[in-house]
């Protein structure tokens, strides 16, 4: 029997590689070249929109647990990063490109798995597993509108990228937050008087304008947005100090040039392997071209900054899955059509990786009429999978991996740092005895 694997991003090739390593017959379906998202510009399949993508690698945090796990699950994802990564402190970071390369090579490779080059408008009959992520193509968007019924959006942002060489380093420094892990990150401090011009540019920069169909989902102080892509300039809004306790907070930072803390500071990580791009950390943004120039030029060190890409804001999708779906991902009343990544409200590309592994993993025991594997409640995946399908959820938001979605232990451990790695320990070791029963 034939599956069917509608969308080739994280989601859809884990899941597709699952399959034809339980030896299922996989059809997998990807709209690109023929059509691209208003976010996706790469031919390869599971294309990333920034480098840093894949979040921190100790076992002590939500994403580095959460990315154990996908190893123990036979993580396509993860084999790929290992090969194609770049240094980014403790965090897992790629190249972008040699990434998409590599899964998209492996996935083309395998015996089991035929490609199709089309866009998809309807759902197929029979076993399926929708993977289109939270840029789904309006044809296939409106086919699931009428089989689910309630559907959400969102909208998200990305941030622009400036060329290394146009950095002036003599007003920037290297270095990581507290010194942890390698100096990856170029860090642009700021007195209290270039803030303040800074951030009163900022919030009176022009935006770019929304589609029509787009502006019914504004908020009132902006966008109707998942908090962890909030773009700047509504961030600032807030609040004048607002973005100094966020993506602009200088604790753990010295300016070597003054030998004191900055009141503000801009980070930048690199965006490829060669360290020619870098990618203004948390500056998403939907201000128009013209203004993003204007006002991120007046950041120390980016006078003369060449952007690579400028931000742009697109819309996200996600179904209604408490309502919808079991915690295997399937939907509830059709047994054999699953649904991975971030059209499930899950967050983020780990995230959607993972719960393409899930589907994949459920949808091959369906086949093989074995019954289906839920995971334990203190695995990140188990708990995400839980939250996802929780029936008694009134107002779904999108969540990412975080530790406060697991089970409390059962002793008191003072320690953060400690109580989070005995938390991954246990949510790990519980994973090894089911996966040895399985």
């Amino acid at each position: 029997m034939r599956v069917k694997v509608i969308g080739a991003g994280l989601a859809g090739c884990e899941a597709a590689w699952q399959l034809a390593e339980a030896g299922v017959e996989t059809e997998l379906f990807e709209m690109k070249p023929q059509k691209f998202s208003p976010a996706h510009k790469y031919r390869g399949f599971a294309e990333l929109v920034c480098s840093n993508s894949l979040k921190a690698e100790r076992i002590g945090s939500a994403a580095g647990m959460l990315k154990e796990e996908m190893r123990r699950l036979g993580s396509l994802t993860m084999e790929c990063a290992e090969l194609t990564k770049v240094s980014a402190g403790g965090a897992l970071a790629v190249d972008r490109e040699r990434f998409s390369d590599a899964v998209t090579e492996r996935i083309k490779s395998e015996l089991l798995i035929t490609v199709t080059e089309r866009e998809v408008t309807e759902i197929p009959e029979g076993n399926v597993i929708i993977a289109t992520g939270p840029l789904t193509s309006d044809g296939l968007a409106e086919s699931i509108k009428k089989l689910c019924g309630e559907y959400l959006y969102f909208h998200d942002a990305a941030a622009p990228i400036v060329t290394f060489e146009s950095i002036d380093m003599s007003k920037a420094f290297f270095a990581a937050r507290y010194g942890r892990g390698e100096a990856d990150y170029i860090n642009c401090p700021m007195d209290k008087d270039e803030y303040e011009r800074f951030y009163n540019a900022l919030i009176n920069a022009e935006s770019a304008p929304l589609k029509e169909f787009d502006r019914e989902h504004f908020a009132k102080d902006g966008f109707k947005v998942y908090e962890g892509c909030m773009p700047i300039e509504v961030l600032a809004k807030r609040g004048e100090d607002t973005m100094r306790y966020g993506p602009l907070k200088p604790v753990g930072l010295t300016d070597p040039r003054t030998g004191r803390r900055p009141y503000a500071v801009i980070q930048l990580r690199a965006e490829n392997a060669q360290g020619t791009m870098y990618n203004i950390v948390g500056f998403q943004t939907n201000l128009k071209f013209g203004e993003q120039k204007r006002v991120f030029s007046m950041i120390p060190g980016l006078e003369n900054a060449e952007f690579m890409r400028y931000g742009v804001m697109h819309r996200n999708t996600f179904i209604n899955s408490p309502k919808l779906l079991n915690e295997q991902f399937n939907m509830r009343g059709r047994d054999n059509l699953f649904f991975a990544g971030q059209i499930t409200g899950v967050e983020g590309y780990i995230e959607s990786a993972a719960s393409g592994i899930f589907a994949g993993l459920n949808m091959a025991r369906l086949i093989q009429g074995k019954p289906l594997v839920s995971l334990p409640e203190t695995t990140m995946l188990g708990a995400l999978s839980k939250y996802i399908s929780d029936p008694t959820v009134e107002k779904f938001q999108p969540m990412g991996c975080n530790m406060g979605i697991l089970p409390e232990l059962g002793e008191r451990i003072r320690d953060k740092q400690k109580r989070y790695e005995t938390i991954a320990g246990r949510g790990l070791a519980d994973l090894d005895r089911m996966l040895s029963e399985l």
